[in-house]
């Protein structure tokens, strides 16, 4: 009877985990497969590993951990002030800290002799070129504007009293309209008129005061048209009231209203004809029905007249519109009318205008 050979331990083992194993392949697969909780849209991949189970060793205990000790704060090292630097007149090398000298020093030599220093000039009086070029490069002191002059005014080189007949065309109206400026020359006082009428309607503006030694004054200014509109100067108190119950405005040197400006630019070219050159410019303070404002005007040229079938000599200044709805005012002052207006022509932001040419002269009357 053949004997079996002997087989070690270790290869019975092997062949009973493998019996173990191949059952447990055969049980799972019979078995339904569960679905993990996966993110959703992304599908499992379903796999079989196996392991062996190793208990994890436990865990070392852990150990105190050894800190150093708190160190002390430190105190701020309080540093010694710089050193003061040297006076000007010493040295460089006595400004600064001496070296250290060898354990043998040499001894000391004594420095060579230092040339003698010239004599210095005896003191003069300083060079006055010189003293203008330092006065001159300092930052010069500021000095306060002069105050502006008024200017210079003829009362007996004003026309006497006339009345001017215009031809009026407006955009607003096909047909020509006539209008007077009619001015009263009362020696101290003046008034003036200046109307337009046409087919029992009319507009009128008037201005009445002092002539004084710097020119016109104006007392009141009224504007008419179906209802009137006035604007007194108040001398005493320095402002100027409305009949609009506008607010005051403050009555300033020279200060004219809306007719009498022009009577005044024409007085002062009247007076010294050779200080307003092609390009100056005057700053006249004008009064309305309503409010008070500073106009500007230019002295544009010297342009003749065609009216009346011949060329007219006029000065024309201009007053250009400096914020939206202001009135472009131009003005022809002829020497032959006395600087009174030739022509006037005004033109709204709208580009209504209204442009009044003289015709005749004829005598001032009641």
């Amino acid at each position: 009877m053949a004997t079996l050979p002997a087989r070690s331990p270790r290869l019975l083992w092997l062949a009973l985990g493998g019996l173990v194993l191949t059952a447990h392949l055969g049980l799972l697969q019979l078995m339904p497969v569960p679905m993990a909780a996966t993110d959703a849209g992304t599908p499992t991949a379903l796999r079989f590993a196996t392991r062996a189970v190793v208990p994890e060793p436990a865990p070392p205990s852990p150990r105190p951990v050894a800190m150093p000790p708190p160190q002390a704060a430190r105190k701020p090292v309080s540093r010694p002030p710089p050193a003061m630097a040297a006076p000007a007149t010493l040295p460089a090398a006595t400004a600064q800290s001496p070296e250290p000298q060898p354990h043998n020093p040499e001894p000391p030599q004594s420095p060579p002799p230092e040339p003698a220093a010239p004599p210095e000039p005896p003191a003069s009086a300083p060079d006055p070129q010189t003293t203008l070029d330092t006065t001159a490069s300092a930052a010069p002191t500021p000095t306060p504007a002069p105050a502006a002059l008024p200017l210079p005014f003829r009362a007996d080189r004003l026309i006497a009293s006339t009345r001017l007949i215009y031809s009026l065309q407006t955009s607003k109206f096909p047909f020509p309209v006539q209008g007077e400026l009619l001015w009263l020359n009362q020696g101290d006082t003046y008034s003036a008129r200046l109307s337009y009428r046409a087919f029992g309607l009319s507009r009128e503006q008037t201005s009445r005061g002092h002539i004084t030694a710097s020119g016109l004054a104006p007392e009141r200014f009224s504007d008419k048209y179906r209802s009137e509109l006035a604007a007194h100067f108040n001398y005493a108190e320095n402002k100027i009231s409305f009949s609009a119950n506008t607010p005051d405005a403050v009555l300033l040197p020279g200060a004219q209203d809306r007719l009498s400006v022009l009577l005044q630019l024409g007085a002062l070219l009247a007076s010294a004809p050779e200080r307003y050159p092609s390009g100056s410019t005057l700053s006249v303070p004008t009064t309305g029905p309503r409010e008070a404002d500073i106009w500007l005007f230019t002295l544009a040229a010297i342009e003749p007249l065609d009216v009346a079938g011949r060329a007219l000599p006029a000065v024309k200044l201009e007053r250009q519109p400096r914020r939206p709805y202001d009135q472009k005012v131009e003005v022809w002052l002829a020497p032959e009318l006395g600087y009174l207006p030739a022509r006037i022509r005004i033109t709204e932001a709208n580009g209504d205008h209204v442009d009044q040419v003289w015709v005749a002269t004829e005598p001032a009357g009641p």
